[in-house]
């Protein structure tokens, strides 16, 4: 019979896989600063392994965040980490069409319809010469 994961260990697995996706970060590239395969990173993310306090402070570390972060009732919010990990999304969402952009995307429910705008962004982003990559722009 399969062990059922402690939600304590699920709510820190998917806040782990939340910053690391906010941070843009891959499961191998977290698993070569922790020392471990990007199997584990997947078994930390799912809260099938737990994560000892020790390897969480080098996450949090990672990230930018205090350990607390990754349970629940913490008092750092996500805007917090978000400006911790990710600066330039907090700038973004600070102007008038990263805010426009973020309400119109949560108001997609399909996440079929999401993934197909997120490759639409990804490739208008990548077909733009770099002068027009410009963020002033």
């Amino acid at each position: 019979m399969a062990k059922i994961p402690d939600p304590i260990d699920v709510e820190v697995g998917g806040k782990i896989k939340a910053q690391r996706r906010l941070v843009g970060m891959s499961q191998d590239t977290l698993a070569a600063r922790l020392g471990v395969t990007f199997q584990q990173i997947q078994k930390y993310e799912k809260g099938t392994n737990r994560v000892s306090s020790s390897r969480l402070a080098v996450i949090a570390q990672t990230f930018g965040v205090p350990p607390a972060f990754f349970f629940l009732g913490s008092t750092f919010d996500a805007g917090q980490a978000a400006a911790a990990a990710a600066p330039e999304l907090v700038s973004f969402i600070d102007t008038n069409e990263g805010r426009d952009l973020n309400v119109a995307f949560a108001r997609i429910s399909s996440k079929t319809m999401r993934r197909k705008v997120v490759g639409l962004v990804t490739a208008l982003a990548a077909a733009l010469p770099s002068a027009e990559k410009d963020p002033g722009l």
